[in-house]
């Protein structure tokens, strides 16, 4: 696929992920993706998921663990099979009750019309801190521009 088409891939999924529709998203992934970000001590959904249904517990563990105040993709950058996104986010710890937000950018790569691979780059110092219980401005959170 061209990578006009693997954006609009990408974007489909951000548009299901935002409705609730996780299945959806998981539909447009392999039976082998892998899903990964850093791994962050105290931060239960942290590391690499291999597979649908690992990728399925990550989204579980994501909503058991935080509510989402907001979650705005903002640039899709597409070339070749890869697709990058840059974004902004700002969350709510269930456990702790305090907020952080961040900047991120996600890397998706996809082959024959379907994502086999994400990466999240972002604020891993303010998720360490907020589900440790550290408020916010204390968390090294940057300021948030809407």
């Amino acid at each position: 696929m061209d990578s006009h088409h693997n954006k609009q891939l990408v974007m489909q999924a951000y548009g299901l992920y935002s409705q609730g529709d996780i299945k959806g998203v998981l539909d447009l992934c392999t039976d082998q993706v892998c899903w990964t970000s850093a791994d962050i001590a105290q931060v239960p959904f942290s590391g690499t998921y291999h597979g649908r249904y690992e990728v399925g517990e990550f989204f579980a563990s994501l909503a058991g663990n935080m509510d989402t105040v907001h979650f705005t993709p903002r640039d899709f950058i597409a070339e070749g099979d890869k697709v990058v996104v840059t974004g902004t986010a700002h969350w709510h710890v269930k456990s702790t009750g305090a907020d952080f937000g961040s900047d991120w950018v996600h890397v998706f790569t996809v082959r024959d019309d379907k994502i086999t691979r994400f990466e999240q780059y972002t604020d891993t110092a303010a998720a360490q801190a907020a589900f440790r219980g550290a408020p916010a401005a204390q968390a090294g959170a940057p300021a948030l521009h809407h």
